[in-house]
């Protein structure tokens, strides 16, 4: 067996029957299946069997362990020389696993590959908007990589592959609470092991459309940042920063408002003329300037990309999210909380 998809899933029997469905459209078929149950409540083994006569496909249920103790559980049972590893919330073009063996074909040393992922047309506006935020030049779309990137990319877990002895050899993927498989990305960087980035070989990827849940995502993965930085020294780089900077900038704006304000308040009501009064609106109105400024960056941007006002609009909305998120796991992780 060429390839080996491994898809570890927790509670979302549709999604996984959506993947499945677009594996079966694959051009490239020397690959098995194997979907791991991790400790759903909602399985998905009627969904596997929908497609056990179109696919290669191994079923697999197991306690709760998290992703990575569900992808090195599929890891063991895999035949493959490689091994595929995706999210859930993905969908693949045909075109897929042609790429992936393509690229690995033009590389004859490489030991792990990522690639990157879009936003399927018939996604909802919100979901095109979280992928706008999580992909954009303007909040943190160089740090994940892409095909224009802010810094070295490492692959991630929701479209990655590895040879099965490079994988065996770092014994897969540690138990992390967020972060395990960019640790991953830098045991395999560390171990001498190459990498790259393979452009065609992408995914559409389906977002979260829960604003609270999507900063919870992203305030974690600001807290993989700090952990993933004591684990490996000179990691951190100045593109990692940026939301935590963005974060305190923001309320550093929001402060000088408020006190701008507070202090208008006063005058007024010590019954200081006019003039005296008006002196504090530039300390209102100033900070709201660069805040303004960058919505409407992201929207004019993100409108031209999705061709929609109403995903530019709501890309404002996910985009500060994205930073805020980020960086509010990035500093609490620094500080210990």
């Amino acid at each position: 067996m060429r390839y080996s998809v491994i898809i570890p899933v927790y509670n979302r029997p549709d999604e996984v029957d959506e993947l499945l469905c677009s594996l079966t459209r694959q051009a490239f078929t020397d690959f098995e299946v194997i979907v791991v149950e991790d400790g759903s409540t909602q399985p998905c083994e009627k969904e596997c069997q929908k497609y056990s006569d179109k696919l290669a496909l191994s079923y697999f249920s197991k306690e709760n362990g998290g992703p990575g103790d569900s992808r090195n559980y599929g890891a063991a049972k895999a035949q493959g020389e490689w091994l595929i590893i995706l999210d859930s919330d993905v969908i693949l073009p045909p075109t897929y696993l042609n790429s992936v063996d393509e690229g690995i074909a033009a590389s004859p040393h490489l030991a792990a590959f990522g690639g990157p992922d879009a936003s399927h047309p018939d996604f909802n506006a919100m979901q095109k908007a979280v992928s706008y935020s999580m992909t954009s030049f303007f909040t943190t779309g160089g740090i994940r990589g892409g095909k224009t990137k802010l810094d070295k990319f490492f692959p991630r877990s929701f479209n990655m592959g590895i040879r099965r002895d490079v994988y065996m050899q770092l014994g897969g993927f540690k138990k992390m609470r967020y972060g395990e498989d960019i640790d991953f990305s830098y045991r395999i960087v560390e171990g001498g092991f190459s990498t790259t980035l393979i452009p065609e070989a992408w995914v559409w990827h389906k977002r979260r459309t829960d604003l609270r849940a999507f900063f919870r995502q992203v305030e974690h993965s600001g807290a993989a940042r700090i952990a993933l930085t004591k684990l490996h020294p000179g990691t951190m780089k100045l593109v990692h920063l940026l939301p935590m900077l963005f974060t305190v900038g923001v309320c550093v704006l929001i402060l000088i408002s408020a006190a701008g304000r507070i202090l208008m308040e006063y005058d007024h009501s010590a019954g200081s003329p006019q003039a005296a009064i008006d002196k504090w609106y530039w300390l209102c109105a100033a900070p709201w300037v660069p805040l303004l400024l960058f919505a409407a960056l992201v929207f004019i941007d993100s409108s031209i990309r999705n061709r929609s006002i109403k995903v530019g609009f709501l890309s404002i909305a996910t985009s500060y999210t994205q930073l805020l998120g980020y960086g509010t796991g990035f500093i609490k992780a620094w500080m210990g909380k």
